[in-house]
């Protein structure tokens, strides 16, 4: 492949933007995803497997009637209509696991990059300029697509290399919701009681362990599923002083439980890692006064949130679920490094 290089891109990837004019490459409709021309502040990467983010790709797979291979045509017709995986249906869109093919002139004495290096994106795949050659399996089991194709990260983007003492479906799993577990670890204090929605998710297990190791021997850590079958995972780890079966988008059914486990008190923090939507009120009404709510999920509406608090007269603080926080991967491979329960049950799952 012959590539055409170019100089002075704008960090932060806006020279990609197609439509419209003027914005950022996240929200933009449409970008450039010409991989034969690179900018001196671009790096391309031949990617292996594509991690669609958990509302996402639950979306794409009722749309296609969970065929795989309709979920592989409407991920292609997205890449090949946007110029990046970006949902248009959740606004969302995932991460990438692959090589390093080439580095732009101006990243080369800047990054401790060599081609070849085998690197996982931590950037949304919905602002990622990306290529598909070919889809060579979908696996919906674990939301991740093998693929032939190339991407490029922005002189803004960051990445994480492959870590040696982990697989790389393992690796990618993770770092793909490594900003929960790390936010988790900022959020919670000694004795803090902690309800996390989704508890029985990859997501949910990373944050039960680190609210339980924050929140110590007086804290309490609840975690919540719709399912009993959504918690035998966590169940099997201990991580939990209550697991309750319940949907959080019965927002009085769990105002009334969450009330009856805490005496009325009420969660210091509700963490919500679900990938379903109008579960909002339900993390409102778990919080007490005063108390902080942390909406990791992709499916959350903001709307709601603000103007529910508002509706039931909560006085909390929301906190949107940034994917980044500093050292997030390392913090979330550490779980895995120091539970050999979470990484041999991760294991049996993403490898």
């Amino acid at each position: 492949m012959g590539i055409t290089y170019r100089e002075r891109g704008n960090p932060f990837g806006s020279h990609r933007v197609l439509e419209p004019k003027g914005v950022l490459p996240q929200p933009a409709e449409k970008l450039n995803n010409d991989v034969e021309m690179l900018w001196d502040n671009e790096i391309l990467v031949d990617v292996e497997t594509l991690n669609i983010d958990s509302a996402s790709f639950t979306q794409i797979e009722e749309e296609a009637g969970h065929d795989e291979a309709k979920i592989g045509e409407i991920i292609l017709r997205t890449v090949n209509t946007r110029g990046k995986q970006h949902n248009p249906v959740t606004g969302s869109g995932g991460m990438f696991i692959g090589q390093v093919a080439e580095i732009g002139e101006k990243l080369k004495t800047t990054r401790d990059l060599q081609r070849g290096d085998k690197i996982v994106s931590l950037v949304s795949l919905s602002l990622t300029p990306l290529k598909i050659d070919e889809i060579l399996e979908v696996k919906p089991d674990i939301d991740q697509v093998r693929v032939k194709a190339k991407a490029i990260l922005f002189e803004s983007g960051i990445y994480a290399k492959m870590p040696d003492d982990f697989p790389a479906p393992l690796a990618l799993a993770v770092l793909d919701v490594c900003g929960a577990p790390a936010q988790t670890a900022k959020l919670v204090n000694p004795g803090d009681t902690v309800v996390i929605i989704g508890a029985g998710g990859k997501s949910g297990i990373l944050c039960a362990y680190e609210a339980k190791k924050r929140a110590g021997i007086t804290g309490t850590v609840i975690g919540m599923g719709r399912t009993e079958k959504g918690l035998e995972n966590i169940k099997s780890l201990g991580l939990c002083d209550h697991l309750i079966t319940m949907s959080a988008q019965d927002a009085l059914a769990c105002y009334e439980k969450i009330s009856d486990i805490t005496k009325g008190q009420m969660a210091d923090l509700v963490i919500n890692c679900v990938n379903i939507p109008n579960t909002e009120l339900g993390s409102v009404l778990m919080c007490r006064d005063r108390g902080m709510i942390y909406f990791f999920s992709m499916a959350t509406s903001f709307t709601k949130a603000a103007l529910g608090a508002e509706g039931v007269g909560k006085d909390v603080e929301m906190i949107i679920g940034n994917g980044y926080t500093k050292d997030h991967a390392e913090i979330a491979l550490q779980v895995l490094r120091e539970s050999e329960k979470i990484r041999d049950l991760f294991e049996s799952i993403y490898c």
